[in-house]
């Protein structure tokens, strides 16, 4: 029987999708099952959770997340970058200061914007009413 490429990568992926079934079932016939009340819990450390486990994180997590994710990717470019230099000319020199530039402003922005700062303050919210009454104690 002759299988097309197609067939091949099917056949890939059906075979993949029943061995991690088979995983699972058995790992769930194997594995202990006596769940107690601490093992319930959110957290396993031995901690008592306070609040709810839904929780909001501050959205500062994320985007230090994002900016480590980058500059991490950025060494993993640069890294094999450095070793061919040398064949690759000037074109790839100066393709690859505009790509660190472009990084480099992309940092500069998120300092700028302080999202890099750990106690960046609350807002404050002007209150309409507030405002009011002040503008009419000045008249």
């Amino acid at each position: 029987m002759y299988l097309t490429n197609f067939g091949v990568v099917l056949t890939f992926f059906i075979f993949g999708v029943l061995v991690v079934a088979a995983s699972l079932f058995i790992a769930a016939l194997i594995r202990p099952k006596n769940p107690t009340k601490e093992k319930l819990m959110t957290y396993e450390s031995g901690e008592i959770p306070i609040g709810s486990p839904w929780g909001k994180f501050n959205n500062r997590f994320y985007i230090v997340g994002l900016a480590y994710l980058i500059f991490d990717v950025e060494l993993a470019l640069l890294f094999p970058w450095v070793v061919v230099f040398k064949d690759l000319g000037w074109y790839s020199f100066w393709t690859m200061v505009i790509f660190l530039a472009i990084l480099i402003l992309g940092l500069v922005y998120d300092w700028a914007k302080g999202y890099l700062e750990w106690d960046k303050p609350n807002p404050i919210i002007p209150n309409l009413s507030e405002m009011i009454i002040k503008r009419q104690k000045k008249n």
